[in-house]
């Protein structure tokens, strides 16, 4: 594992929390971004955890030049909430897991600085998400650490995050390997809860349908003088 240098300078050392990089290369590597980052941080959300999406990650205290950019990456044991940048000498975690939305562009870097990088850094699982599919022809390949090397992964489980992934369409669907639920993105869940809200005032409306009716029939026993609150 990559050991984390520590800086011998006397003057405070910046780091920058943007290079001015568009945030994704497509509007389709964009959404399958976004889509993952909220997905997991709603997922992680009452746990000691992190999600962070396309920021530095430091990992060489003193050099803010060895920096690198997930796209998503997931890391436990440290306070909740975003943050600008991320320096692993100061948090004391390393992430756990690392998604890249991945093209034929930036393959070459993807399988090979980044996923040695991440694997001499000891990042547990790594994932390659490409949704055009324009070089993984299953869109998804990711890699899980045994000891210091990267192993593929062959059954699509995401071990950390207790998860099951899916693809579908040009996106990843992520689902809970207890319950088998689905983790909804945002337009899934904003669909979900405007059913709810209908079935909730269908049912309303037959209740009141109901007690209107109960209603006509006590008028009815009443016109018969019959007393219905005696019945």
């Amino acid at each position: 594992m990559t050991s984390l240098l520590p800086s011998s300078q006397s003057t405070e050392v910046f780091y920058p929390s943007s290079d001015g990089e568009p945030l994704a290369e497509s509007y389709v590597h964009l959404c399958a971004l976004l889509a993952t980052l909220e997905v997991l941080r709603q997922y992680l959300l009452d746990r000691q955890a992190t999600v962070l999406s396309n920021q530095f990650l430091y990992y060489a205290q003193g050099f803010p030049r060895l920096r690198v950019a997930p796209d998503v990456m997931v890391i436990f044991n440290v306070a909740p909430g975003g943050r600008d940048n991320y320096k692993i000498w100061e948090e004391g975690q390393v992430p756990v897991v690392i998604f890249e939305m991945t093209s034929e562009g930036t393959r070459n870097q993807d399988t090979g600085f980044k996923k040695t990088l991440y694997e001499q850094l000891g990042v547990l699982e790594y994932w390659l998400f490409d949704p055009k599919g324009e070089w993984i022809k299953e869109q998804l390949q990711g890699y899980r650490l045994r000891g210091e090397v990267y192993e593929l992964i062959t059954d699509c489980r995401c071990e950390p995050l207790q998860l099951r992934l899916q693809i579908e369409g040009q996106l990843i669907g992520f689902y809970r390997e207890d319950t088998g639920e689905k983790l909804l993105i945002p337009e899934e869940l904003a669909e979900a809860l405007k059913q709810e809200r209908s079935a909730r005032e269908q049912a309303q409306e037959q209740v009141k349908q109901a007690e209107l009716q109960v209603e006509r029939l006590k008028e009815q026993l009443r016109l018969l003088g019959v007393d219905p609150d005696t019945i």
